[in-house]
């Protein structure tokens, strides 16, 4: 089998676009800038979008080699914020009784 051959893109290219026009939509700018302060940045979802195209067309080394980096970039970005809480186990041992009345105060 030739490289790059039988190999497919992680996501459709539809999904790449879908992400960028998410991206770039007023309502993901005022969450993200009002959350992070700056503008959202979106070139690597247009960018990626562009590599998937250019892999459905011409089967470029190039453009799986840039999915393939992106892919994994996001993977690691992800696994680098850990969990907020804890999961437990099992439920808290008073969990049956009921909750203390609020005070009036």
């Amino acid at each position: 089998m030739a490289e790059g051959e039988g190999w497919r893109p992680p996501r459709p290219c539809e999904a790449y676009r879908a992400e960028w026009e998410l991206c770039r939509s007023a309502g993901h700018f005022l969450r993200h800038f009002y959350v992070h302060g700056e503008r959202p940045a979106c070139g690597q979802w247009r960018r990626d979008l562009a590599s998937c195209r250019e892999w459905e067309e011409r089967r470029s080394a190039e453009a799986q080699q840039s999915l393939c980096e992106s892919e994994r970039a996001r993977v690691r970005a992800a696994r680098k914020h850990g969990l907020v809480w804890v999961p437990r186990q099992s439920p808290p041992e008073d969990w049956h009784l009921p909750l203390p009345e609020e005070k009036d105060g």
